[in-house]
């Protein structure tokens, strides 16, 4: 069983960063309260970064209290693929509770899996055809 951990390797630190996740948006997952981008990368694994404004939510304990509760559900996917990815917070998520938080966000991750399928198989089938010869 692998170990649900949280390294730094898994968070976007630095303004460049979530630069290269705003710059380059490769999948969109947008949800009432979430708007999930995504870029993918070269590590191997997901990182993620968070953005909620004080014009969303009010209080600092509002705040602190969503991204705990989305750092815990992202330490258990484990099968995330290989992506940037940066939630940002919509109004409205004050006034949800911490299991309706859960869900949705987990809804989400879910979301994302399916969207990176989707547009994965895409990219290599217009890729091999356009490497097959005519001759």
């Amino acid at each position: 069983m692998k170990a649900l951990n949280f390294p730094k390797s898994h968070r976007l630190l630095r303004p460049a960063d979530y630069g290269k996740v705003f710059d380059n948006v490769e999948l969109k997952v947008p949800h009432r309260n979430f708007l999930v981008l995504a870029t993918p990368n070269t590590l191997g694994h997901a990182r993620i970064g968070l953005i909620f404004s004080r014009k969303n939510l009010k209080l600092a304990v509002q705040r602190n209290r969503i991204k705990r509760q989305i750092r815990e559900s992202f330490r258990h996917q484990t099968d995330l693929p290989a992506l940037d990815i940066v939630v940002l917070g919509r109004q409205g998520l004050a006034a949800l509770g911490n299991p309706d938080i859960r869900a949705s966000v987990d809804d989400l991750w879910r979301r994302l899996r399916k969207k990176h399928a989707q547009t994965k198989p895409s990219a290599t089938a217009s890729s091999q055809g356009a490497s097959r010869g005519t001759g």
